[in-house]
């Protein structure tokens, strides 16, 4: 008897402890929403959860009520709205949730909206293992993004944590938009969303290049630096690596997977082939029976061609080149002497147009026409509808050419079926004039080490992004001119061209603005293959 009483004073004396510790948990929350009435950024409140769970009530799902005067108009603006736990996520649900905004979504449903906060510990997310670092107890602002629902995370000391509705997009706009967001830590949006693969560093792999020139049979004479003679080899084993996040390692396999039933096309000029040559040999590396690879014409790769279509039988997929010097349509107007002469009518889109309907990745560029003769001097050479400049600056003209073609991949491309690449202009590297003004590269054979250095921007990009910025289409730049710049080591020089029956070189002019293949051009690849790959995972730069 005396052991039984014994233990029940103990349990007693158990209950009482945990009273008093209950009490003083709520007098403490008490006190610090006396301080500040947002609850959700007490460490207090969230310990105290738990132990009301195992104590109280179905562990699985409890409700904390938000006081909707702490929340911005149009996200939650309803006393009752409350806040659940389920299976370790924090489910916002009421009446009030994002009441103010149209629903325009299949999944609302009168009355009741849902948003979901991810707060489970999950190391492969991102996600903080420890609750000190979780969202909720930083004096931090999350903000949904307008691409998916993802929030950025913007610290700023003194606030409370606010949950902020995305601004309305466009009407008409392609983009998704989604009832639920799902919330990830500072962390994970930086590794994942805010990496910028642009910058980074060219560092030395000994398992480069990824193909030899000698045994690719799509590597043009021009870009052919081995074949024609050069004798380093270094300018082969360079890999760009980003600052902020390791990129995927380029899987030929993988990316033709990805192209399966698809069709890429390249749309531009000839650095576009350039980099289209280095796409054919970058994939026919993943084949295992080349010979499953070919040109559905049959024709072998020159300059002199404007299209080619490879075809990968076992994936049913092709790889195509498209050339547009301009993007718009190169005509002729009639002189009154009768004779001819070139214009280029700036609001036409070229006559190519029609075949990039047929792609499902396209990847344009334009830039170097734009650089030199009549097209710099702008004199009788610009047309719009029937009238022909005397004289009209360049960049005015390149502006109103890529106004042309924005506005007809927004009228004609239907997003949900079609990615749009912009690739970005590739430098040249002359030194002592320009191409045809004795400029020269030859004897480079390292890339420029020095992070800071960089060249003046070209004007023509920012008006590329300006463009883009303006369209209705989602377009991914592919911002290949700082990470190119370093590479001065990468070009033919006068290694494009075969030697002469003498011995001698064809040494006129030399070519500082294409690339050797293996080369640059691969890297420009191997982004295209990260963006696809990270745009999959829902991890989009």
């Amino acid at each position: 008897m005396a052991s039984l009483r014994k233990t029940k004073n103990q349990v007693t004396f158990s209950g009482l402890i945990a009273l008093v510790f209950l009490l003083f948990t709520g007098l403490c929350i008490v006190n610090k929403r006396a301080m500040n009435p947002n609850p959700l950024i007490h460490k207090q409140l969230w310990l105290g959860l738990p132990i009301f769970s195992s104590m109280f009530g179905n562990p699985e799902k409890k409700t904390i009520g938000l006081n909707s005067s702490l929340v911005p108009s149009g996200s939650i603006n309803d006393a009752s709205t409350t806040i659940n736990i389920v299976d370790n996520n924090v489910i916002v649900e009421g009446e009030g949730l994002e009441k103010d905004r149209p629903s325009k979504f299949p999944s609302d449903t009168p009355g009741s909206q849902t948003s979901v906060i991810s707060a489970e510990n999950d190391e492969r997310e991102g996600h903080l293992d420890t609750e000190e670092d979780a969202p909720f107890f930083r004096n931090s602002s999350l903000v949904l993004s307008n691409s998916g629902g993802s929030p950025t995370m913007a610290e700023k000391p003194g606030e409370n944590p606010q949950l902020k509705v995305p601004k309305e997009e466009e009407e008409g706009s392609s983009r998704p938009r989604n009832a639920v967001g799902t919330y990830k830590s500072k962390m994970a949006e930086n590794e994942k969303n805010m990496c910028n693969i642009y910058s980074g560093r060219w560092v030395k792999d000994i398992s480069y290049p990824l193909y030899e020139s000698s045994s690719c049979p799509y590597v043009d004479e021009a870009f052919n630096c081995q074949d024609n003679g050069r004798s380093d080899m270094e300018y082969q084993k360079w890999r760009w690596q980003a600052n902020d996040c390791e990129l995927p390692r380029f899987n030929a396999t993988d990316f033709l997977e990805r192209l399966r039933g698809k069709r890429l096309m390249l749309v531009g000029d000839s650095m576009n082939r350039n980099q289209f040559e280095s796409l054919l040999c970058l994939l026919r590396e993943g084949l295992s029976n080349k010979s499953r690879m070919f040109e559905t014409h049959g024709y072998r790769i020159t300059k002199g061609r404007g299209y080619y279509i490879f075809k990968f039988m076992d994936y049913n997929c092709t790889v195509e080149f498209c050339r547009s010097h301009f993007l718009v349509r190169e005509g002729r107007i009639v002189r009154p002497t009768g004779k001819t002469r070139p214009t280029l009518m700036i609001d036409r889109i070229d006559k190519t147009a029609p075949r990039w309907k047929r792609a499902n990745i396209l990847v344009f560029n334009t830039g170097h026409w734009w650089a030199h003769g009549k097209t710099a001097k702008g004199k009788d050479y610009y047309q719009e509808g029937d009238e022909v400049y005397g004289r009209l600056d360049v960049l005015t003209a390149f502006r109103r050419a890529l106004m042309t073609w924005g506005k007809w991949i927004d009228e004609n491309l239907n997003t949900a079926k079609t990615h749009v690449f912009y690739r970005g202009y590739s430098p040249a590297h002359f030194r002592g004039g320009q191409w045809n003004s004795g400029g020269k590269c030859t004897g480079e054979t390292q890339p420029i080490f020095n992070e800071t250095y960089h060249d003046s921007y070209p004007v023509k990009m920012q008006i590329v992004e300006d463009v883009i910025h303006q369209m209705r289409t989602p377009v991914t730049i592919l911002n290949i001119t700082r990470l190119s710049e370093f590479r001065k080591d990468g070009h033919p020089s006068v290694y494009g061209k075969h030697l002469t029956e003498l011995g001698e070189k064809r040494t006129r002019y030399q070519d500082c603005s294409h690339w050797c293949l293996p080369g640059v051009p691969d890297a420009w690849n191997e982004l295209i293959y990260s963006s696809l790959v990270m745009e999959k995972r829902g991890n989009h730069n």
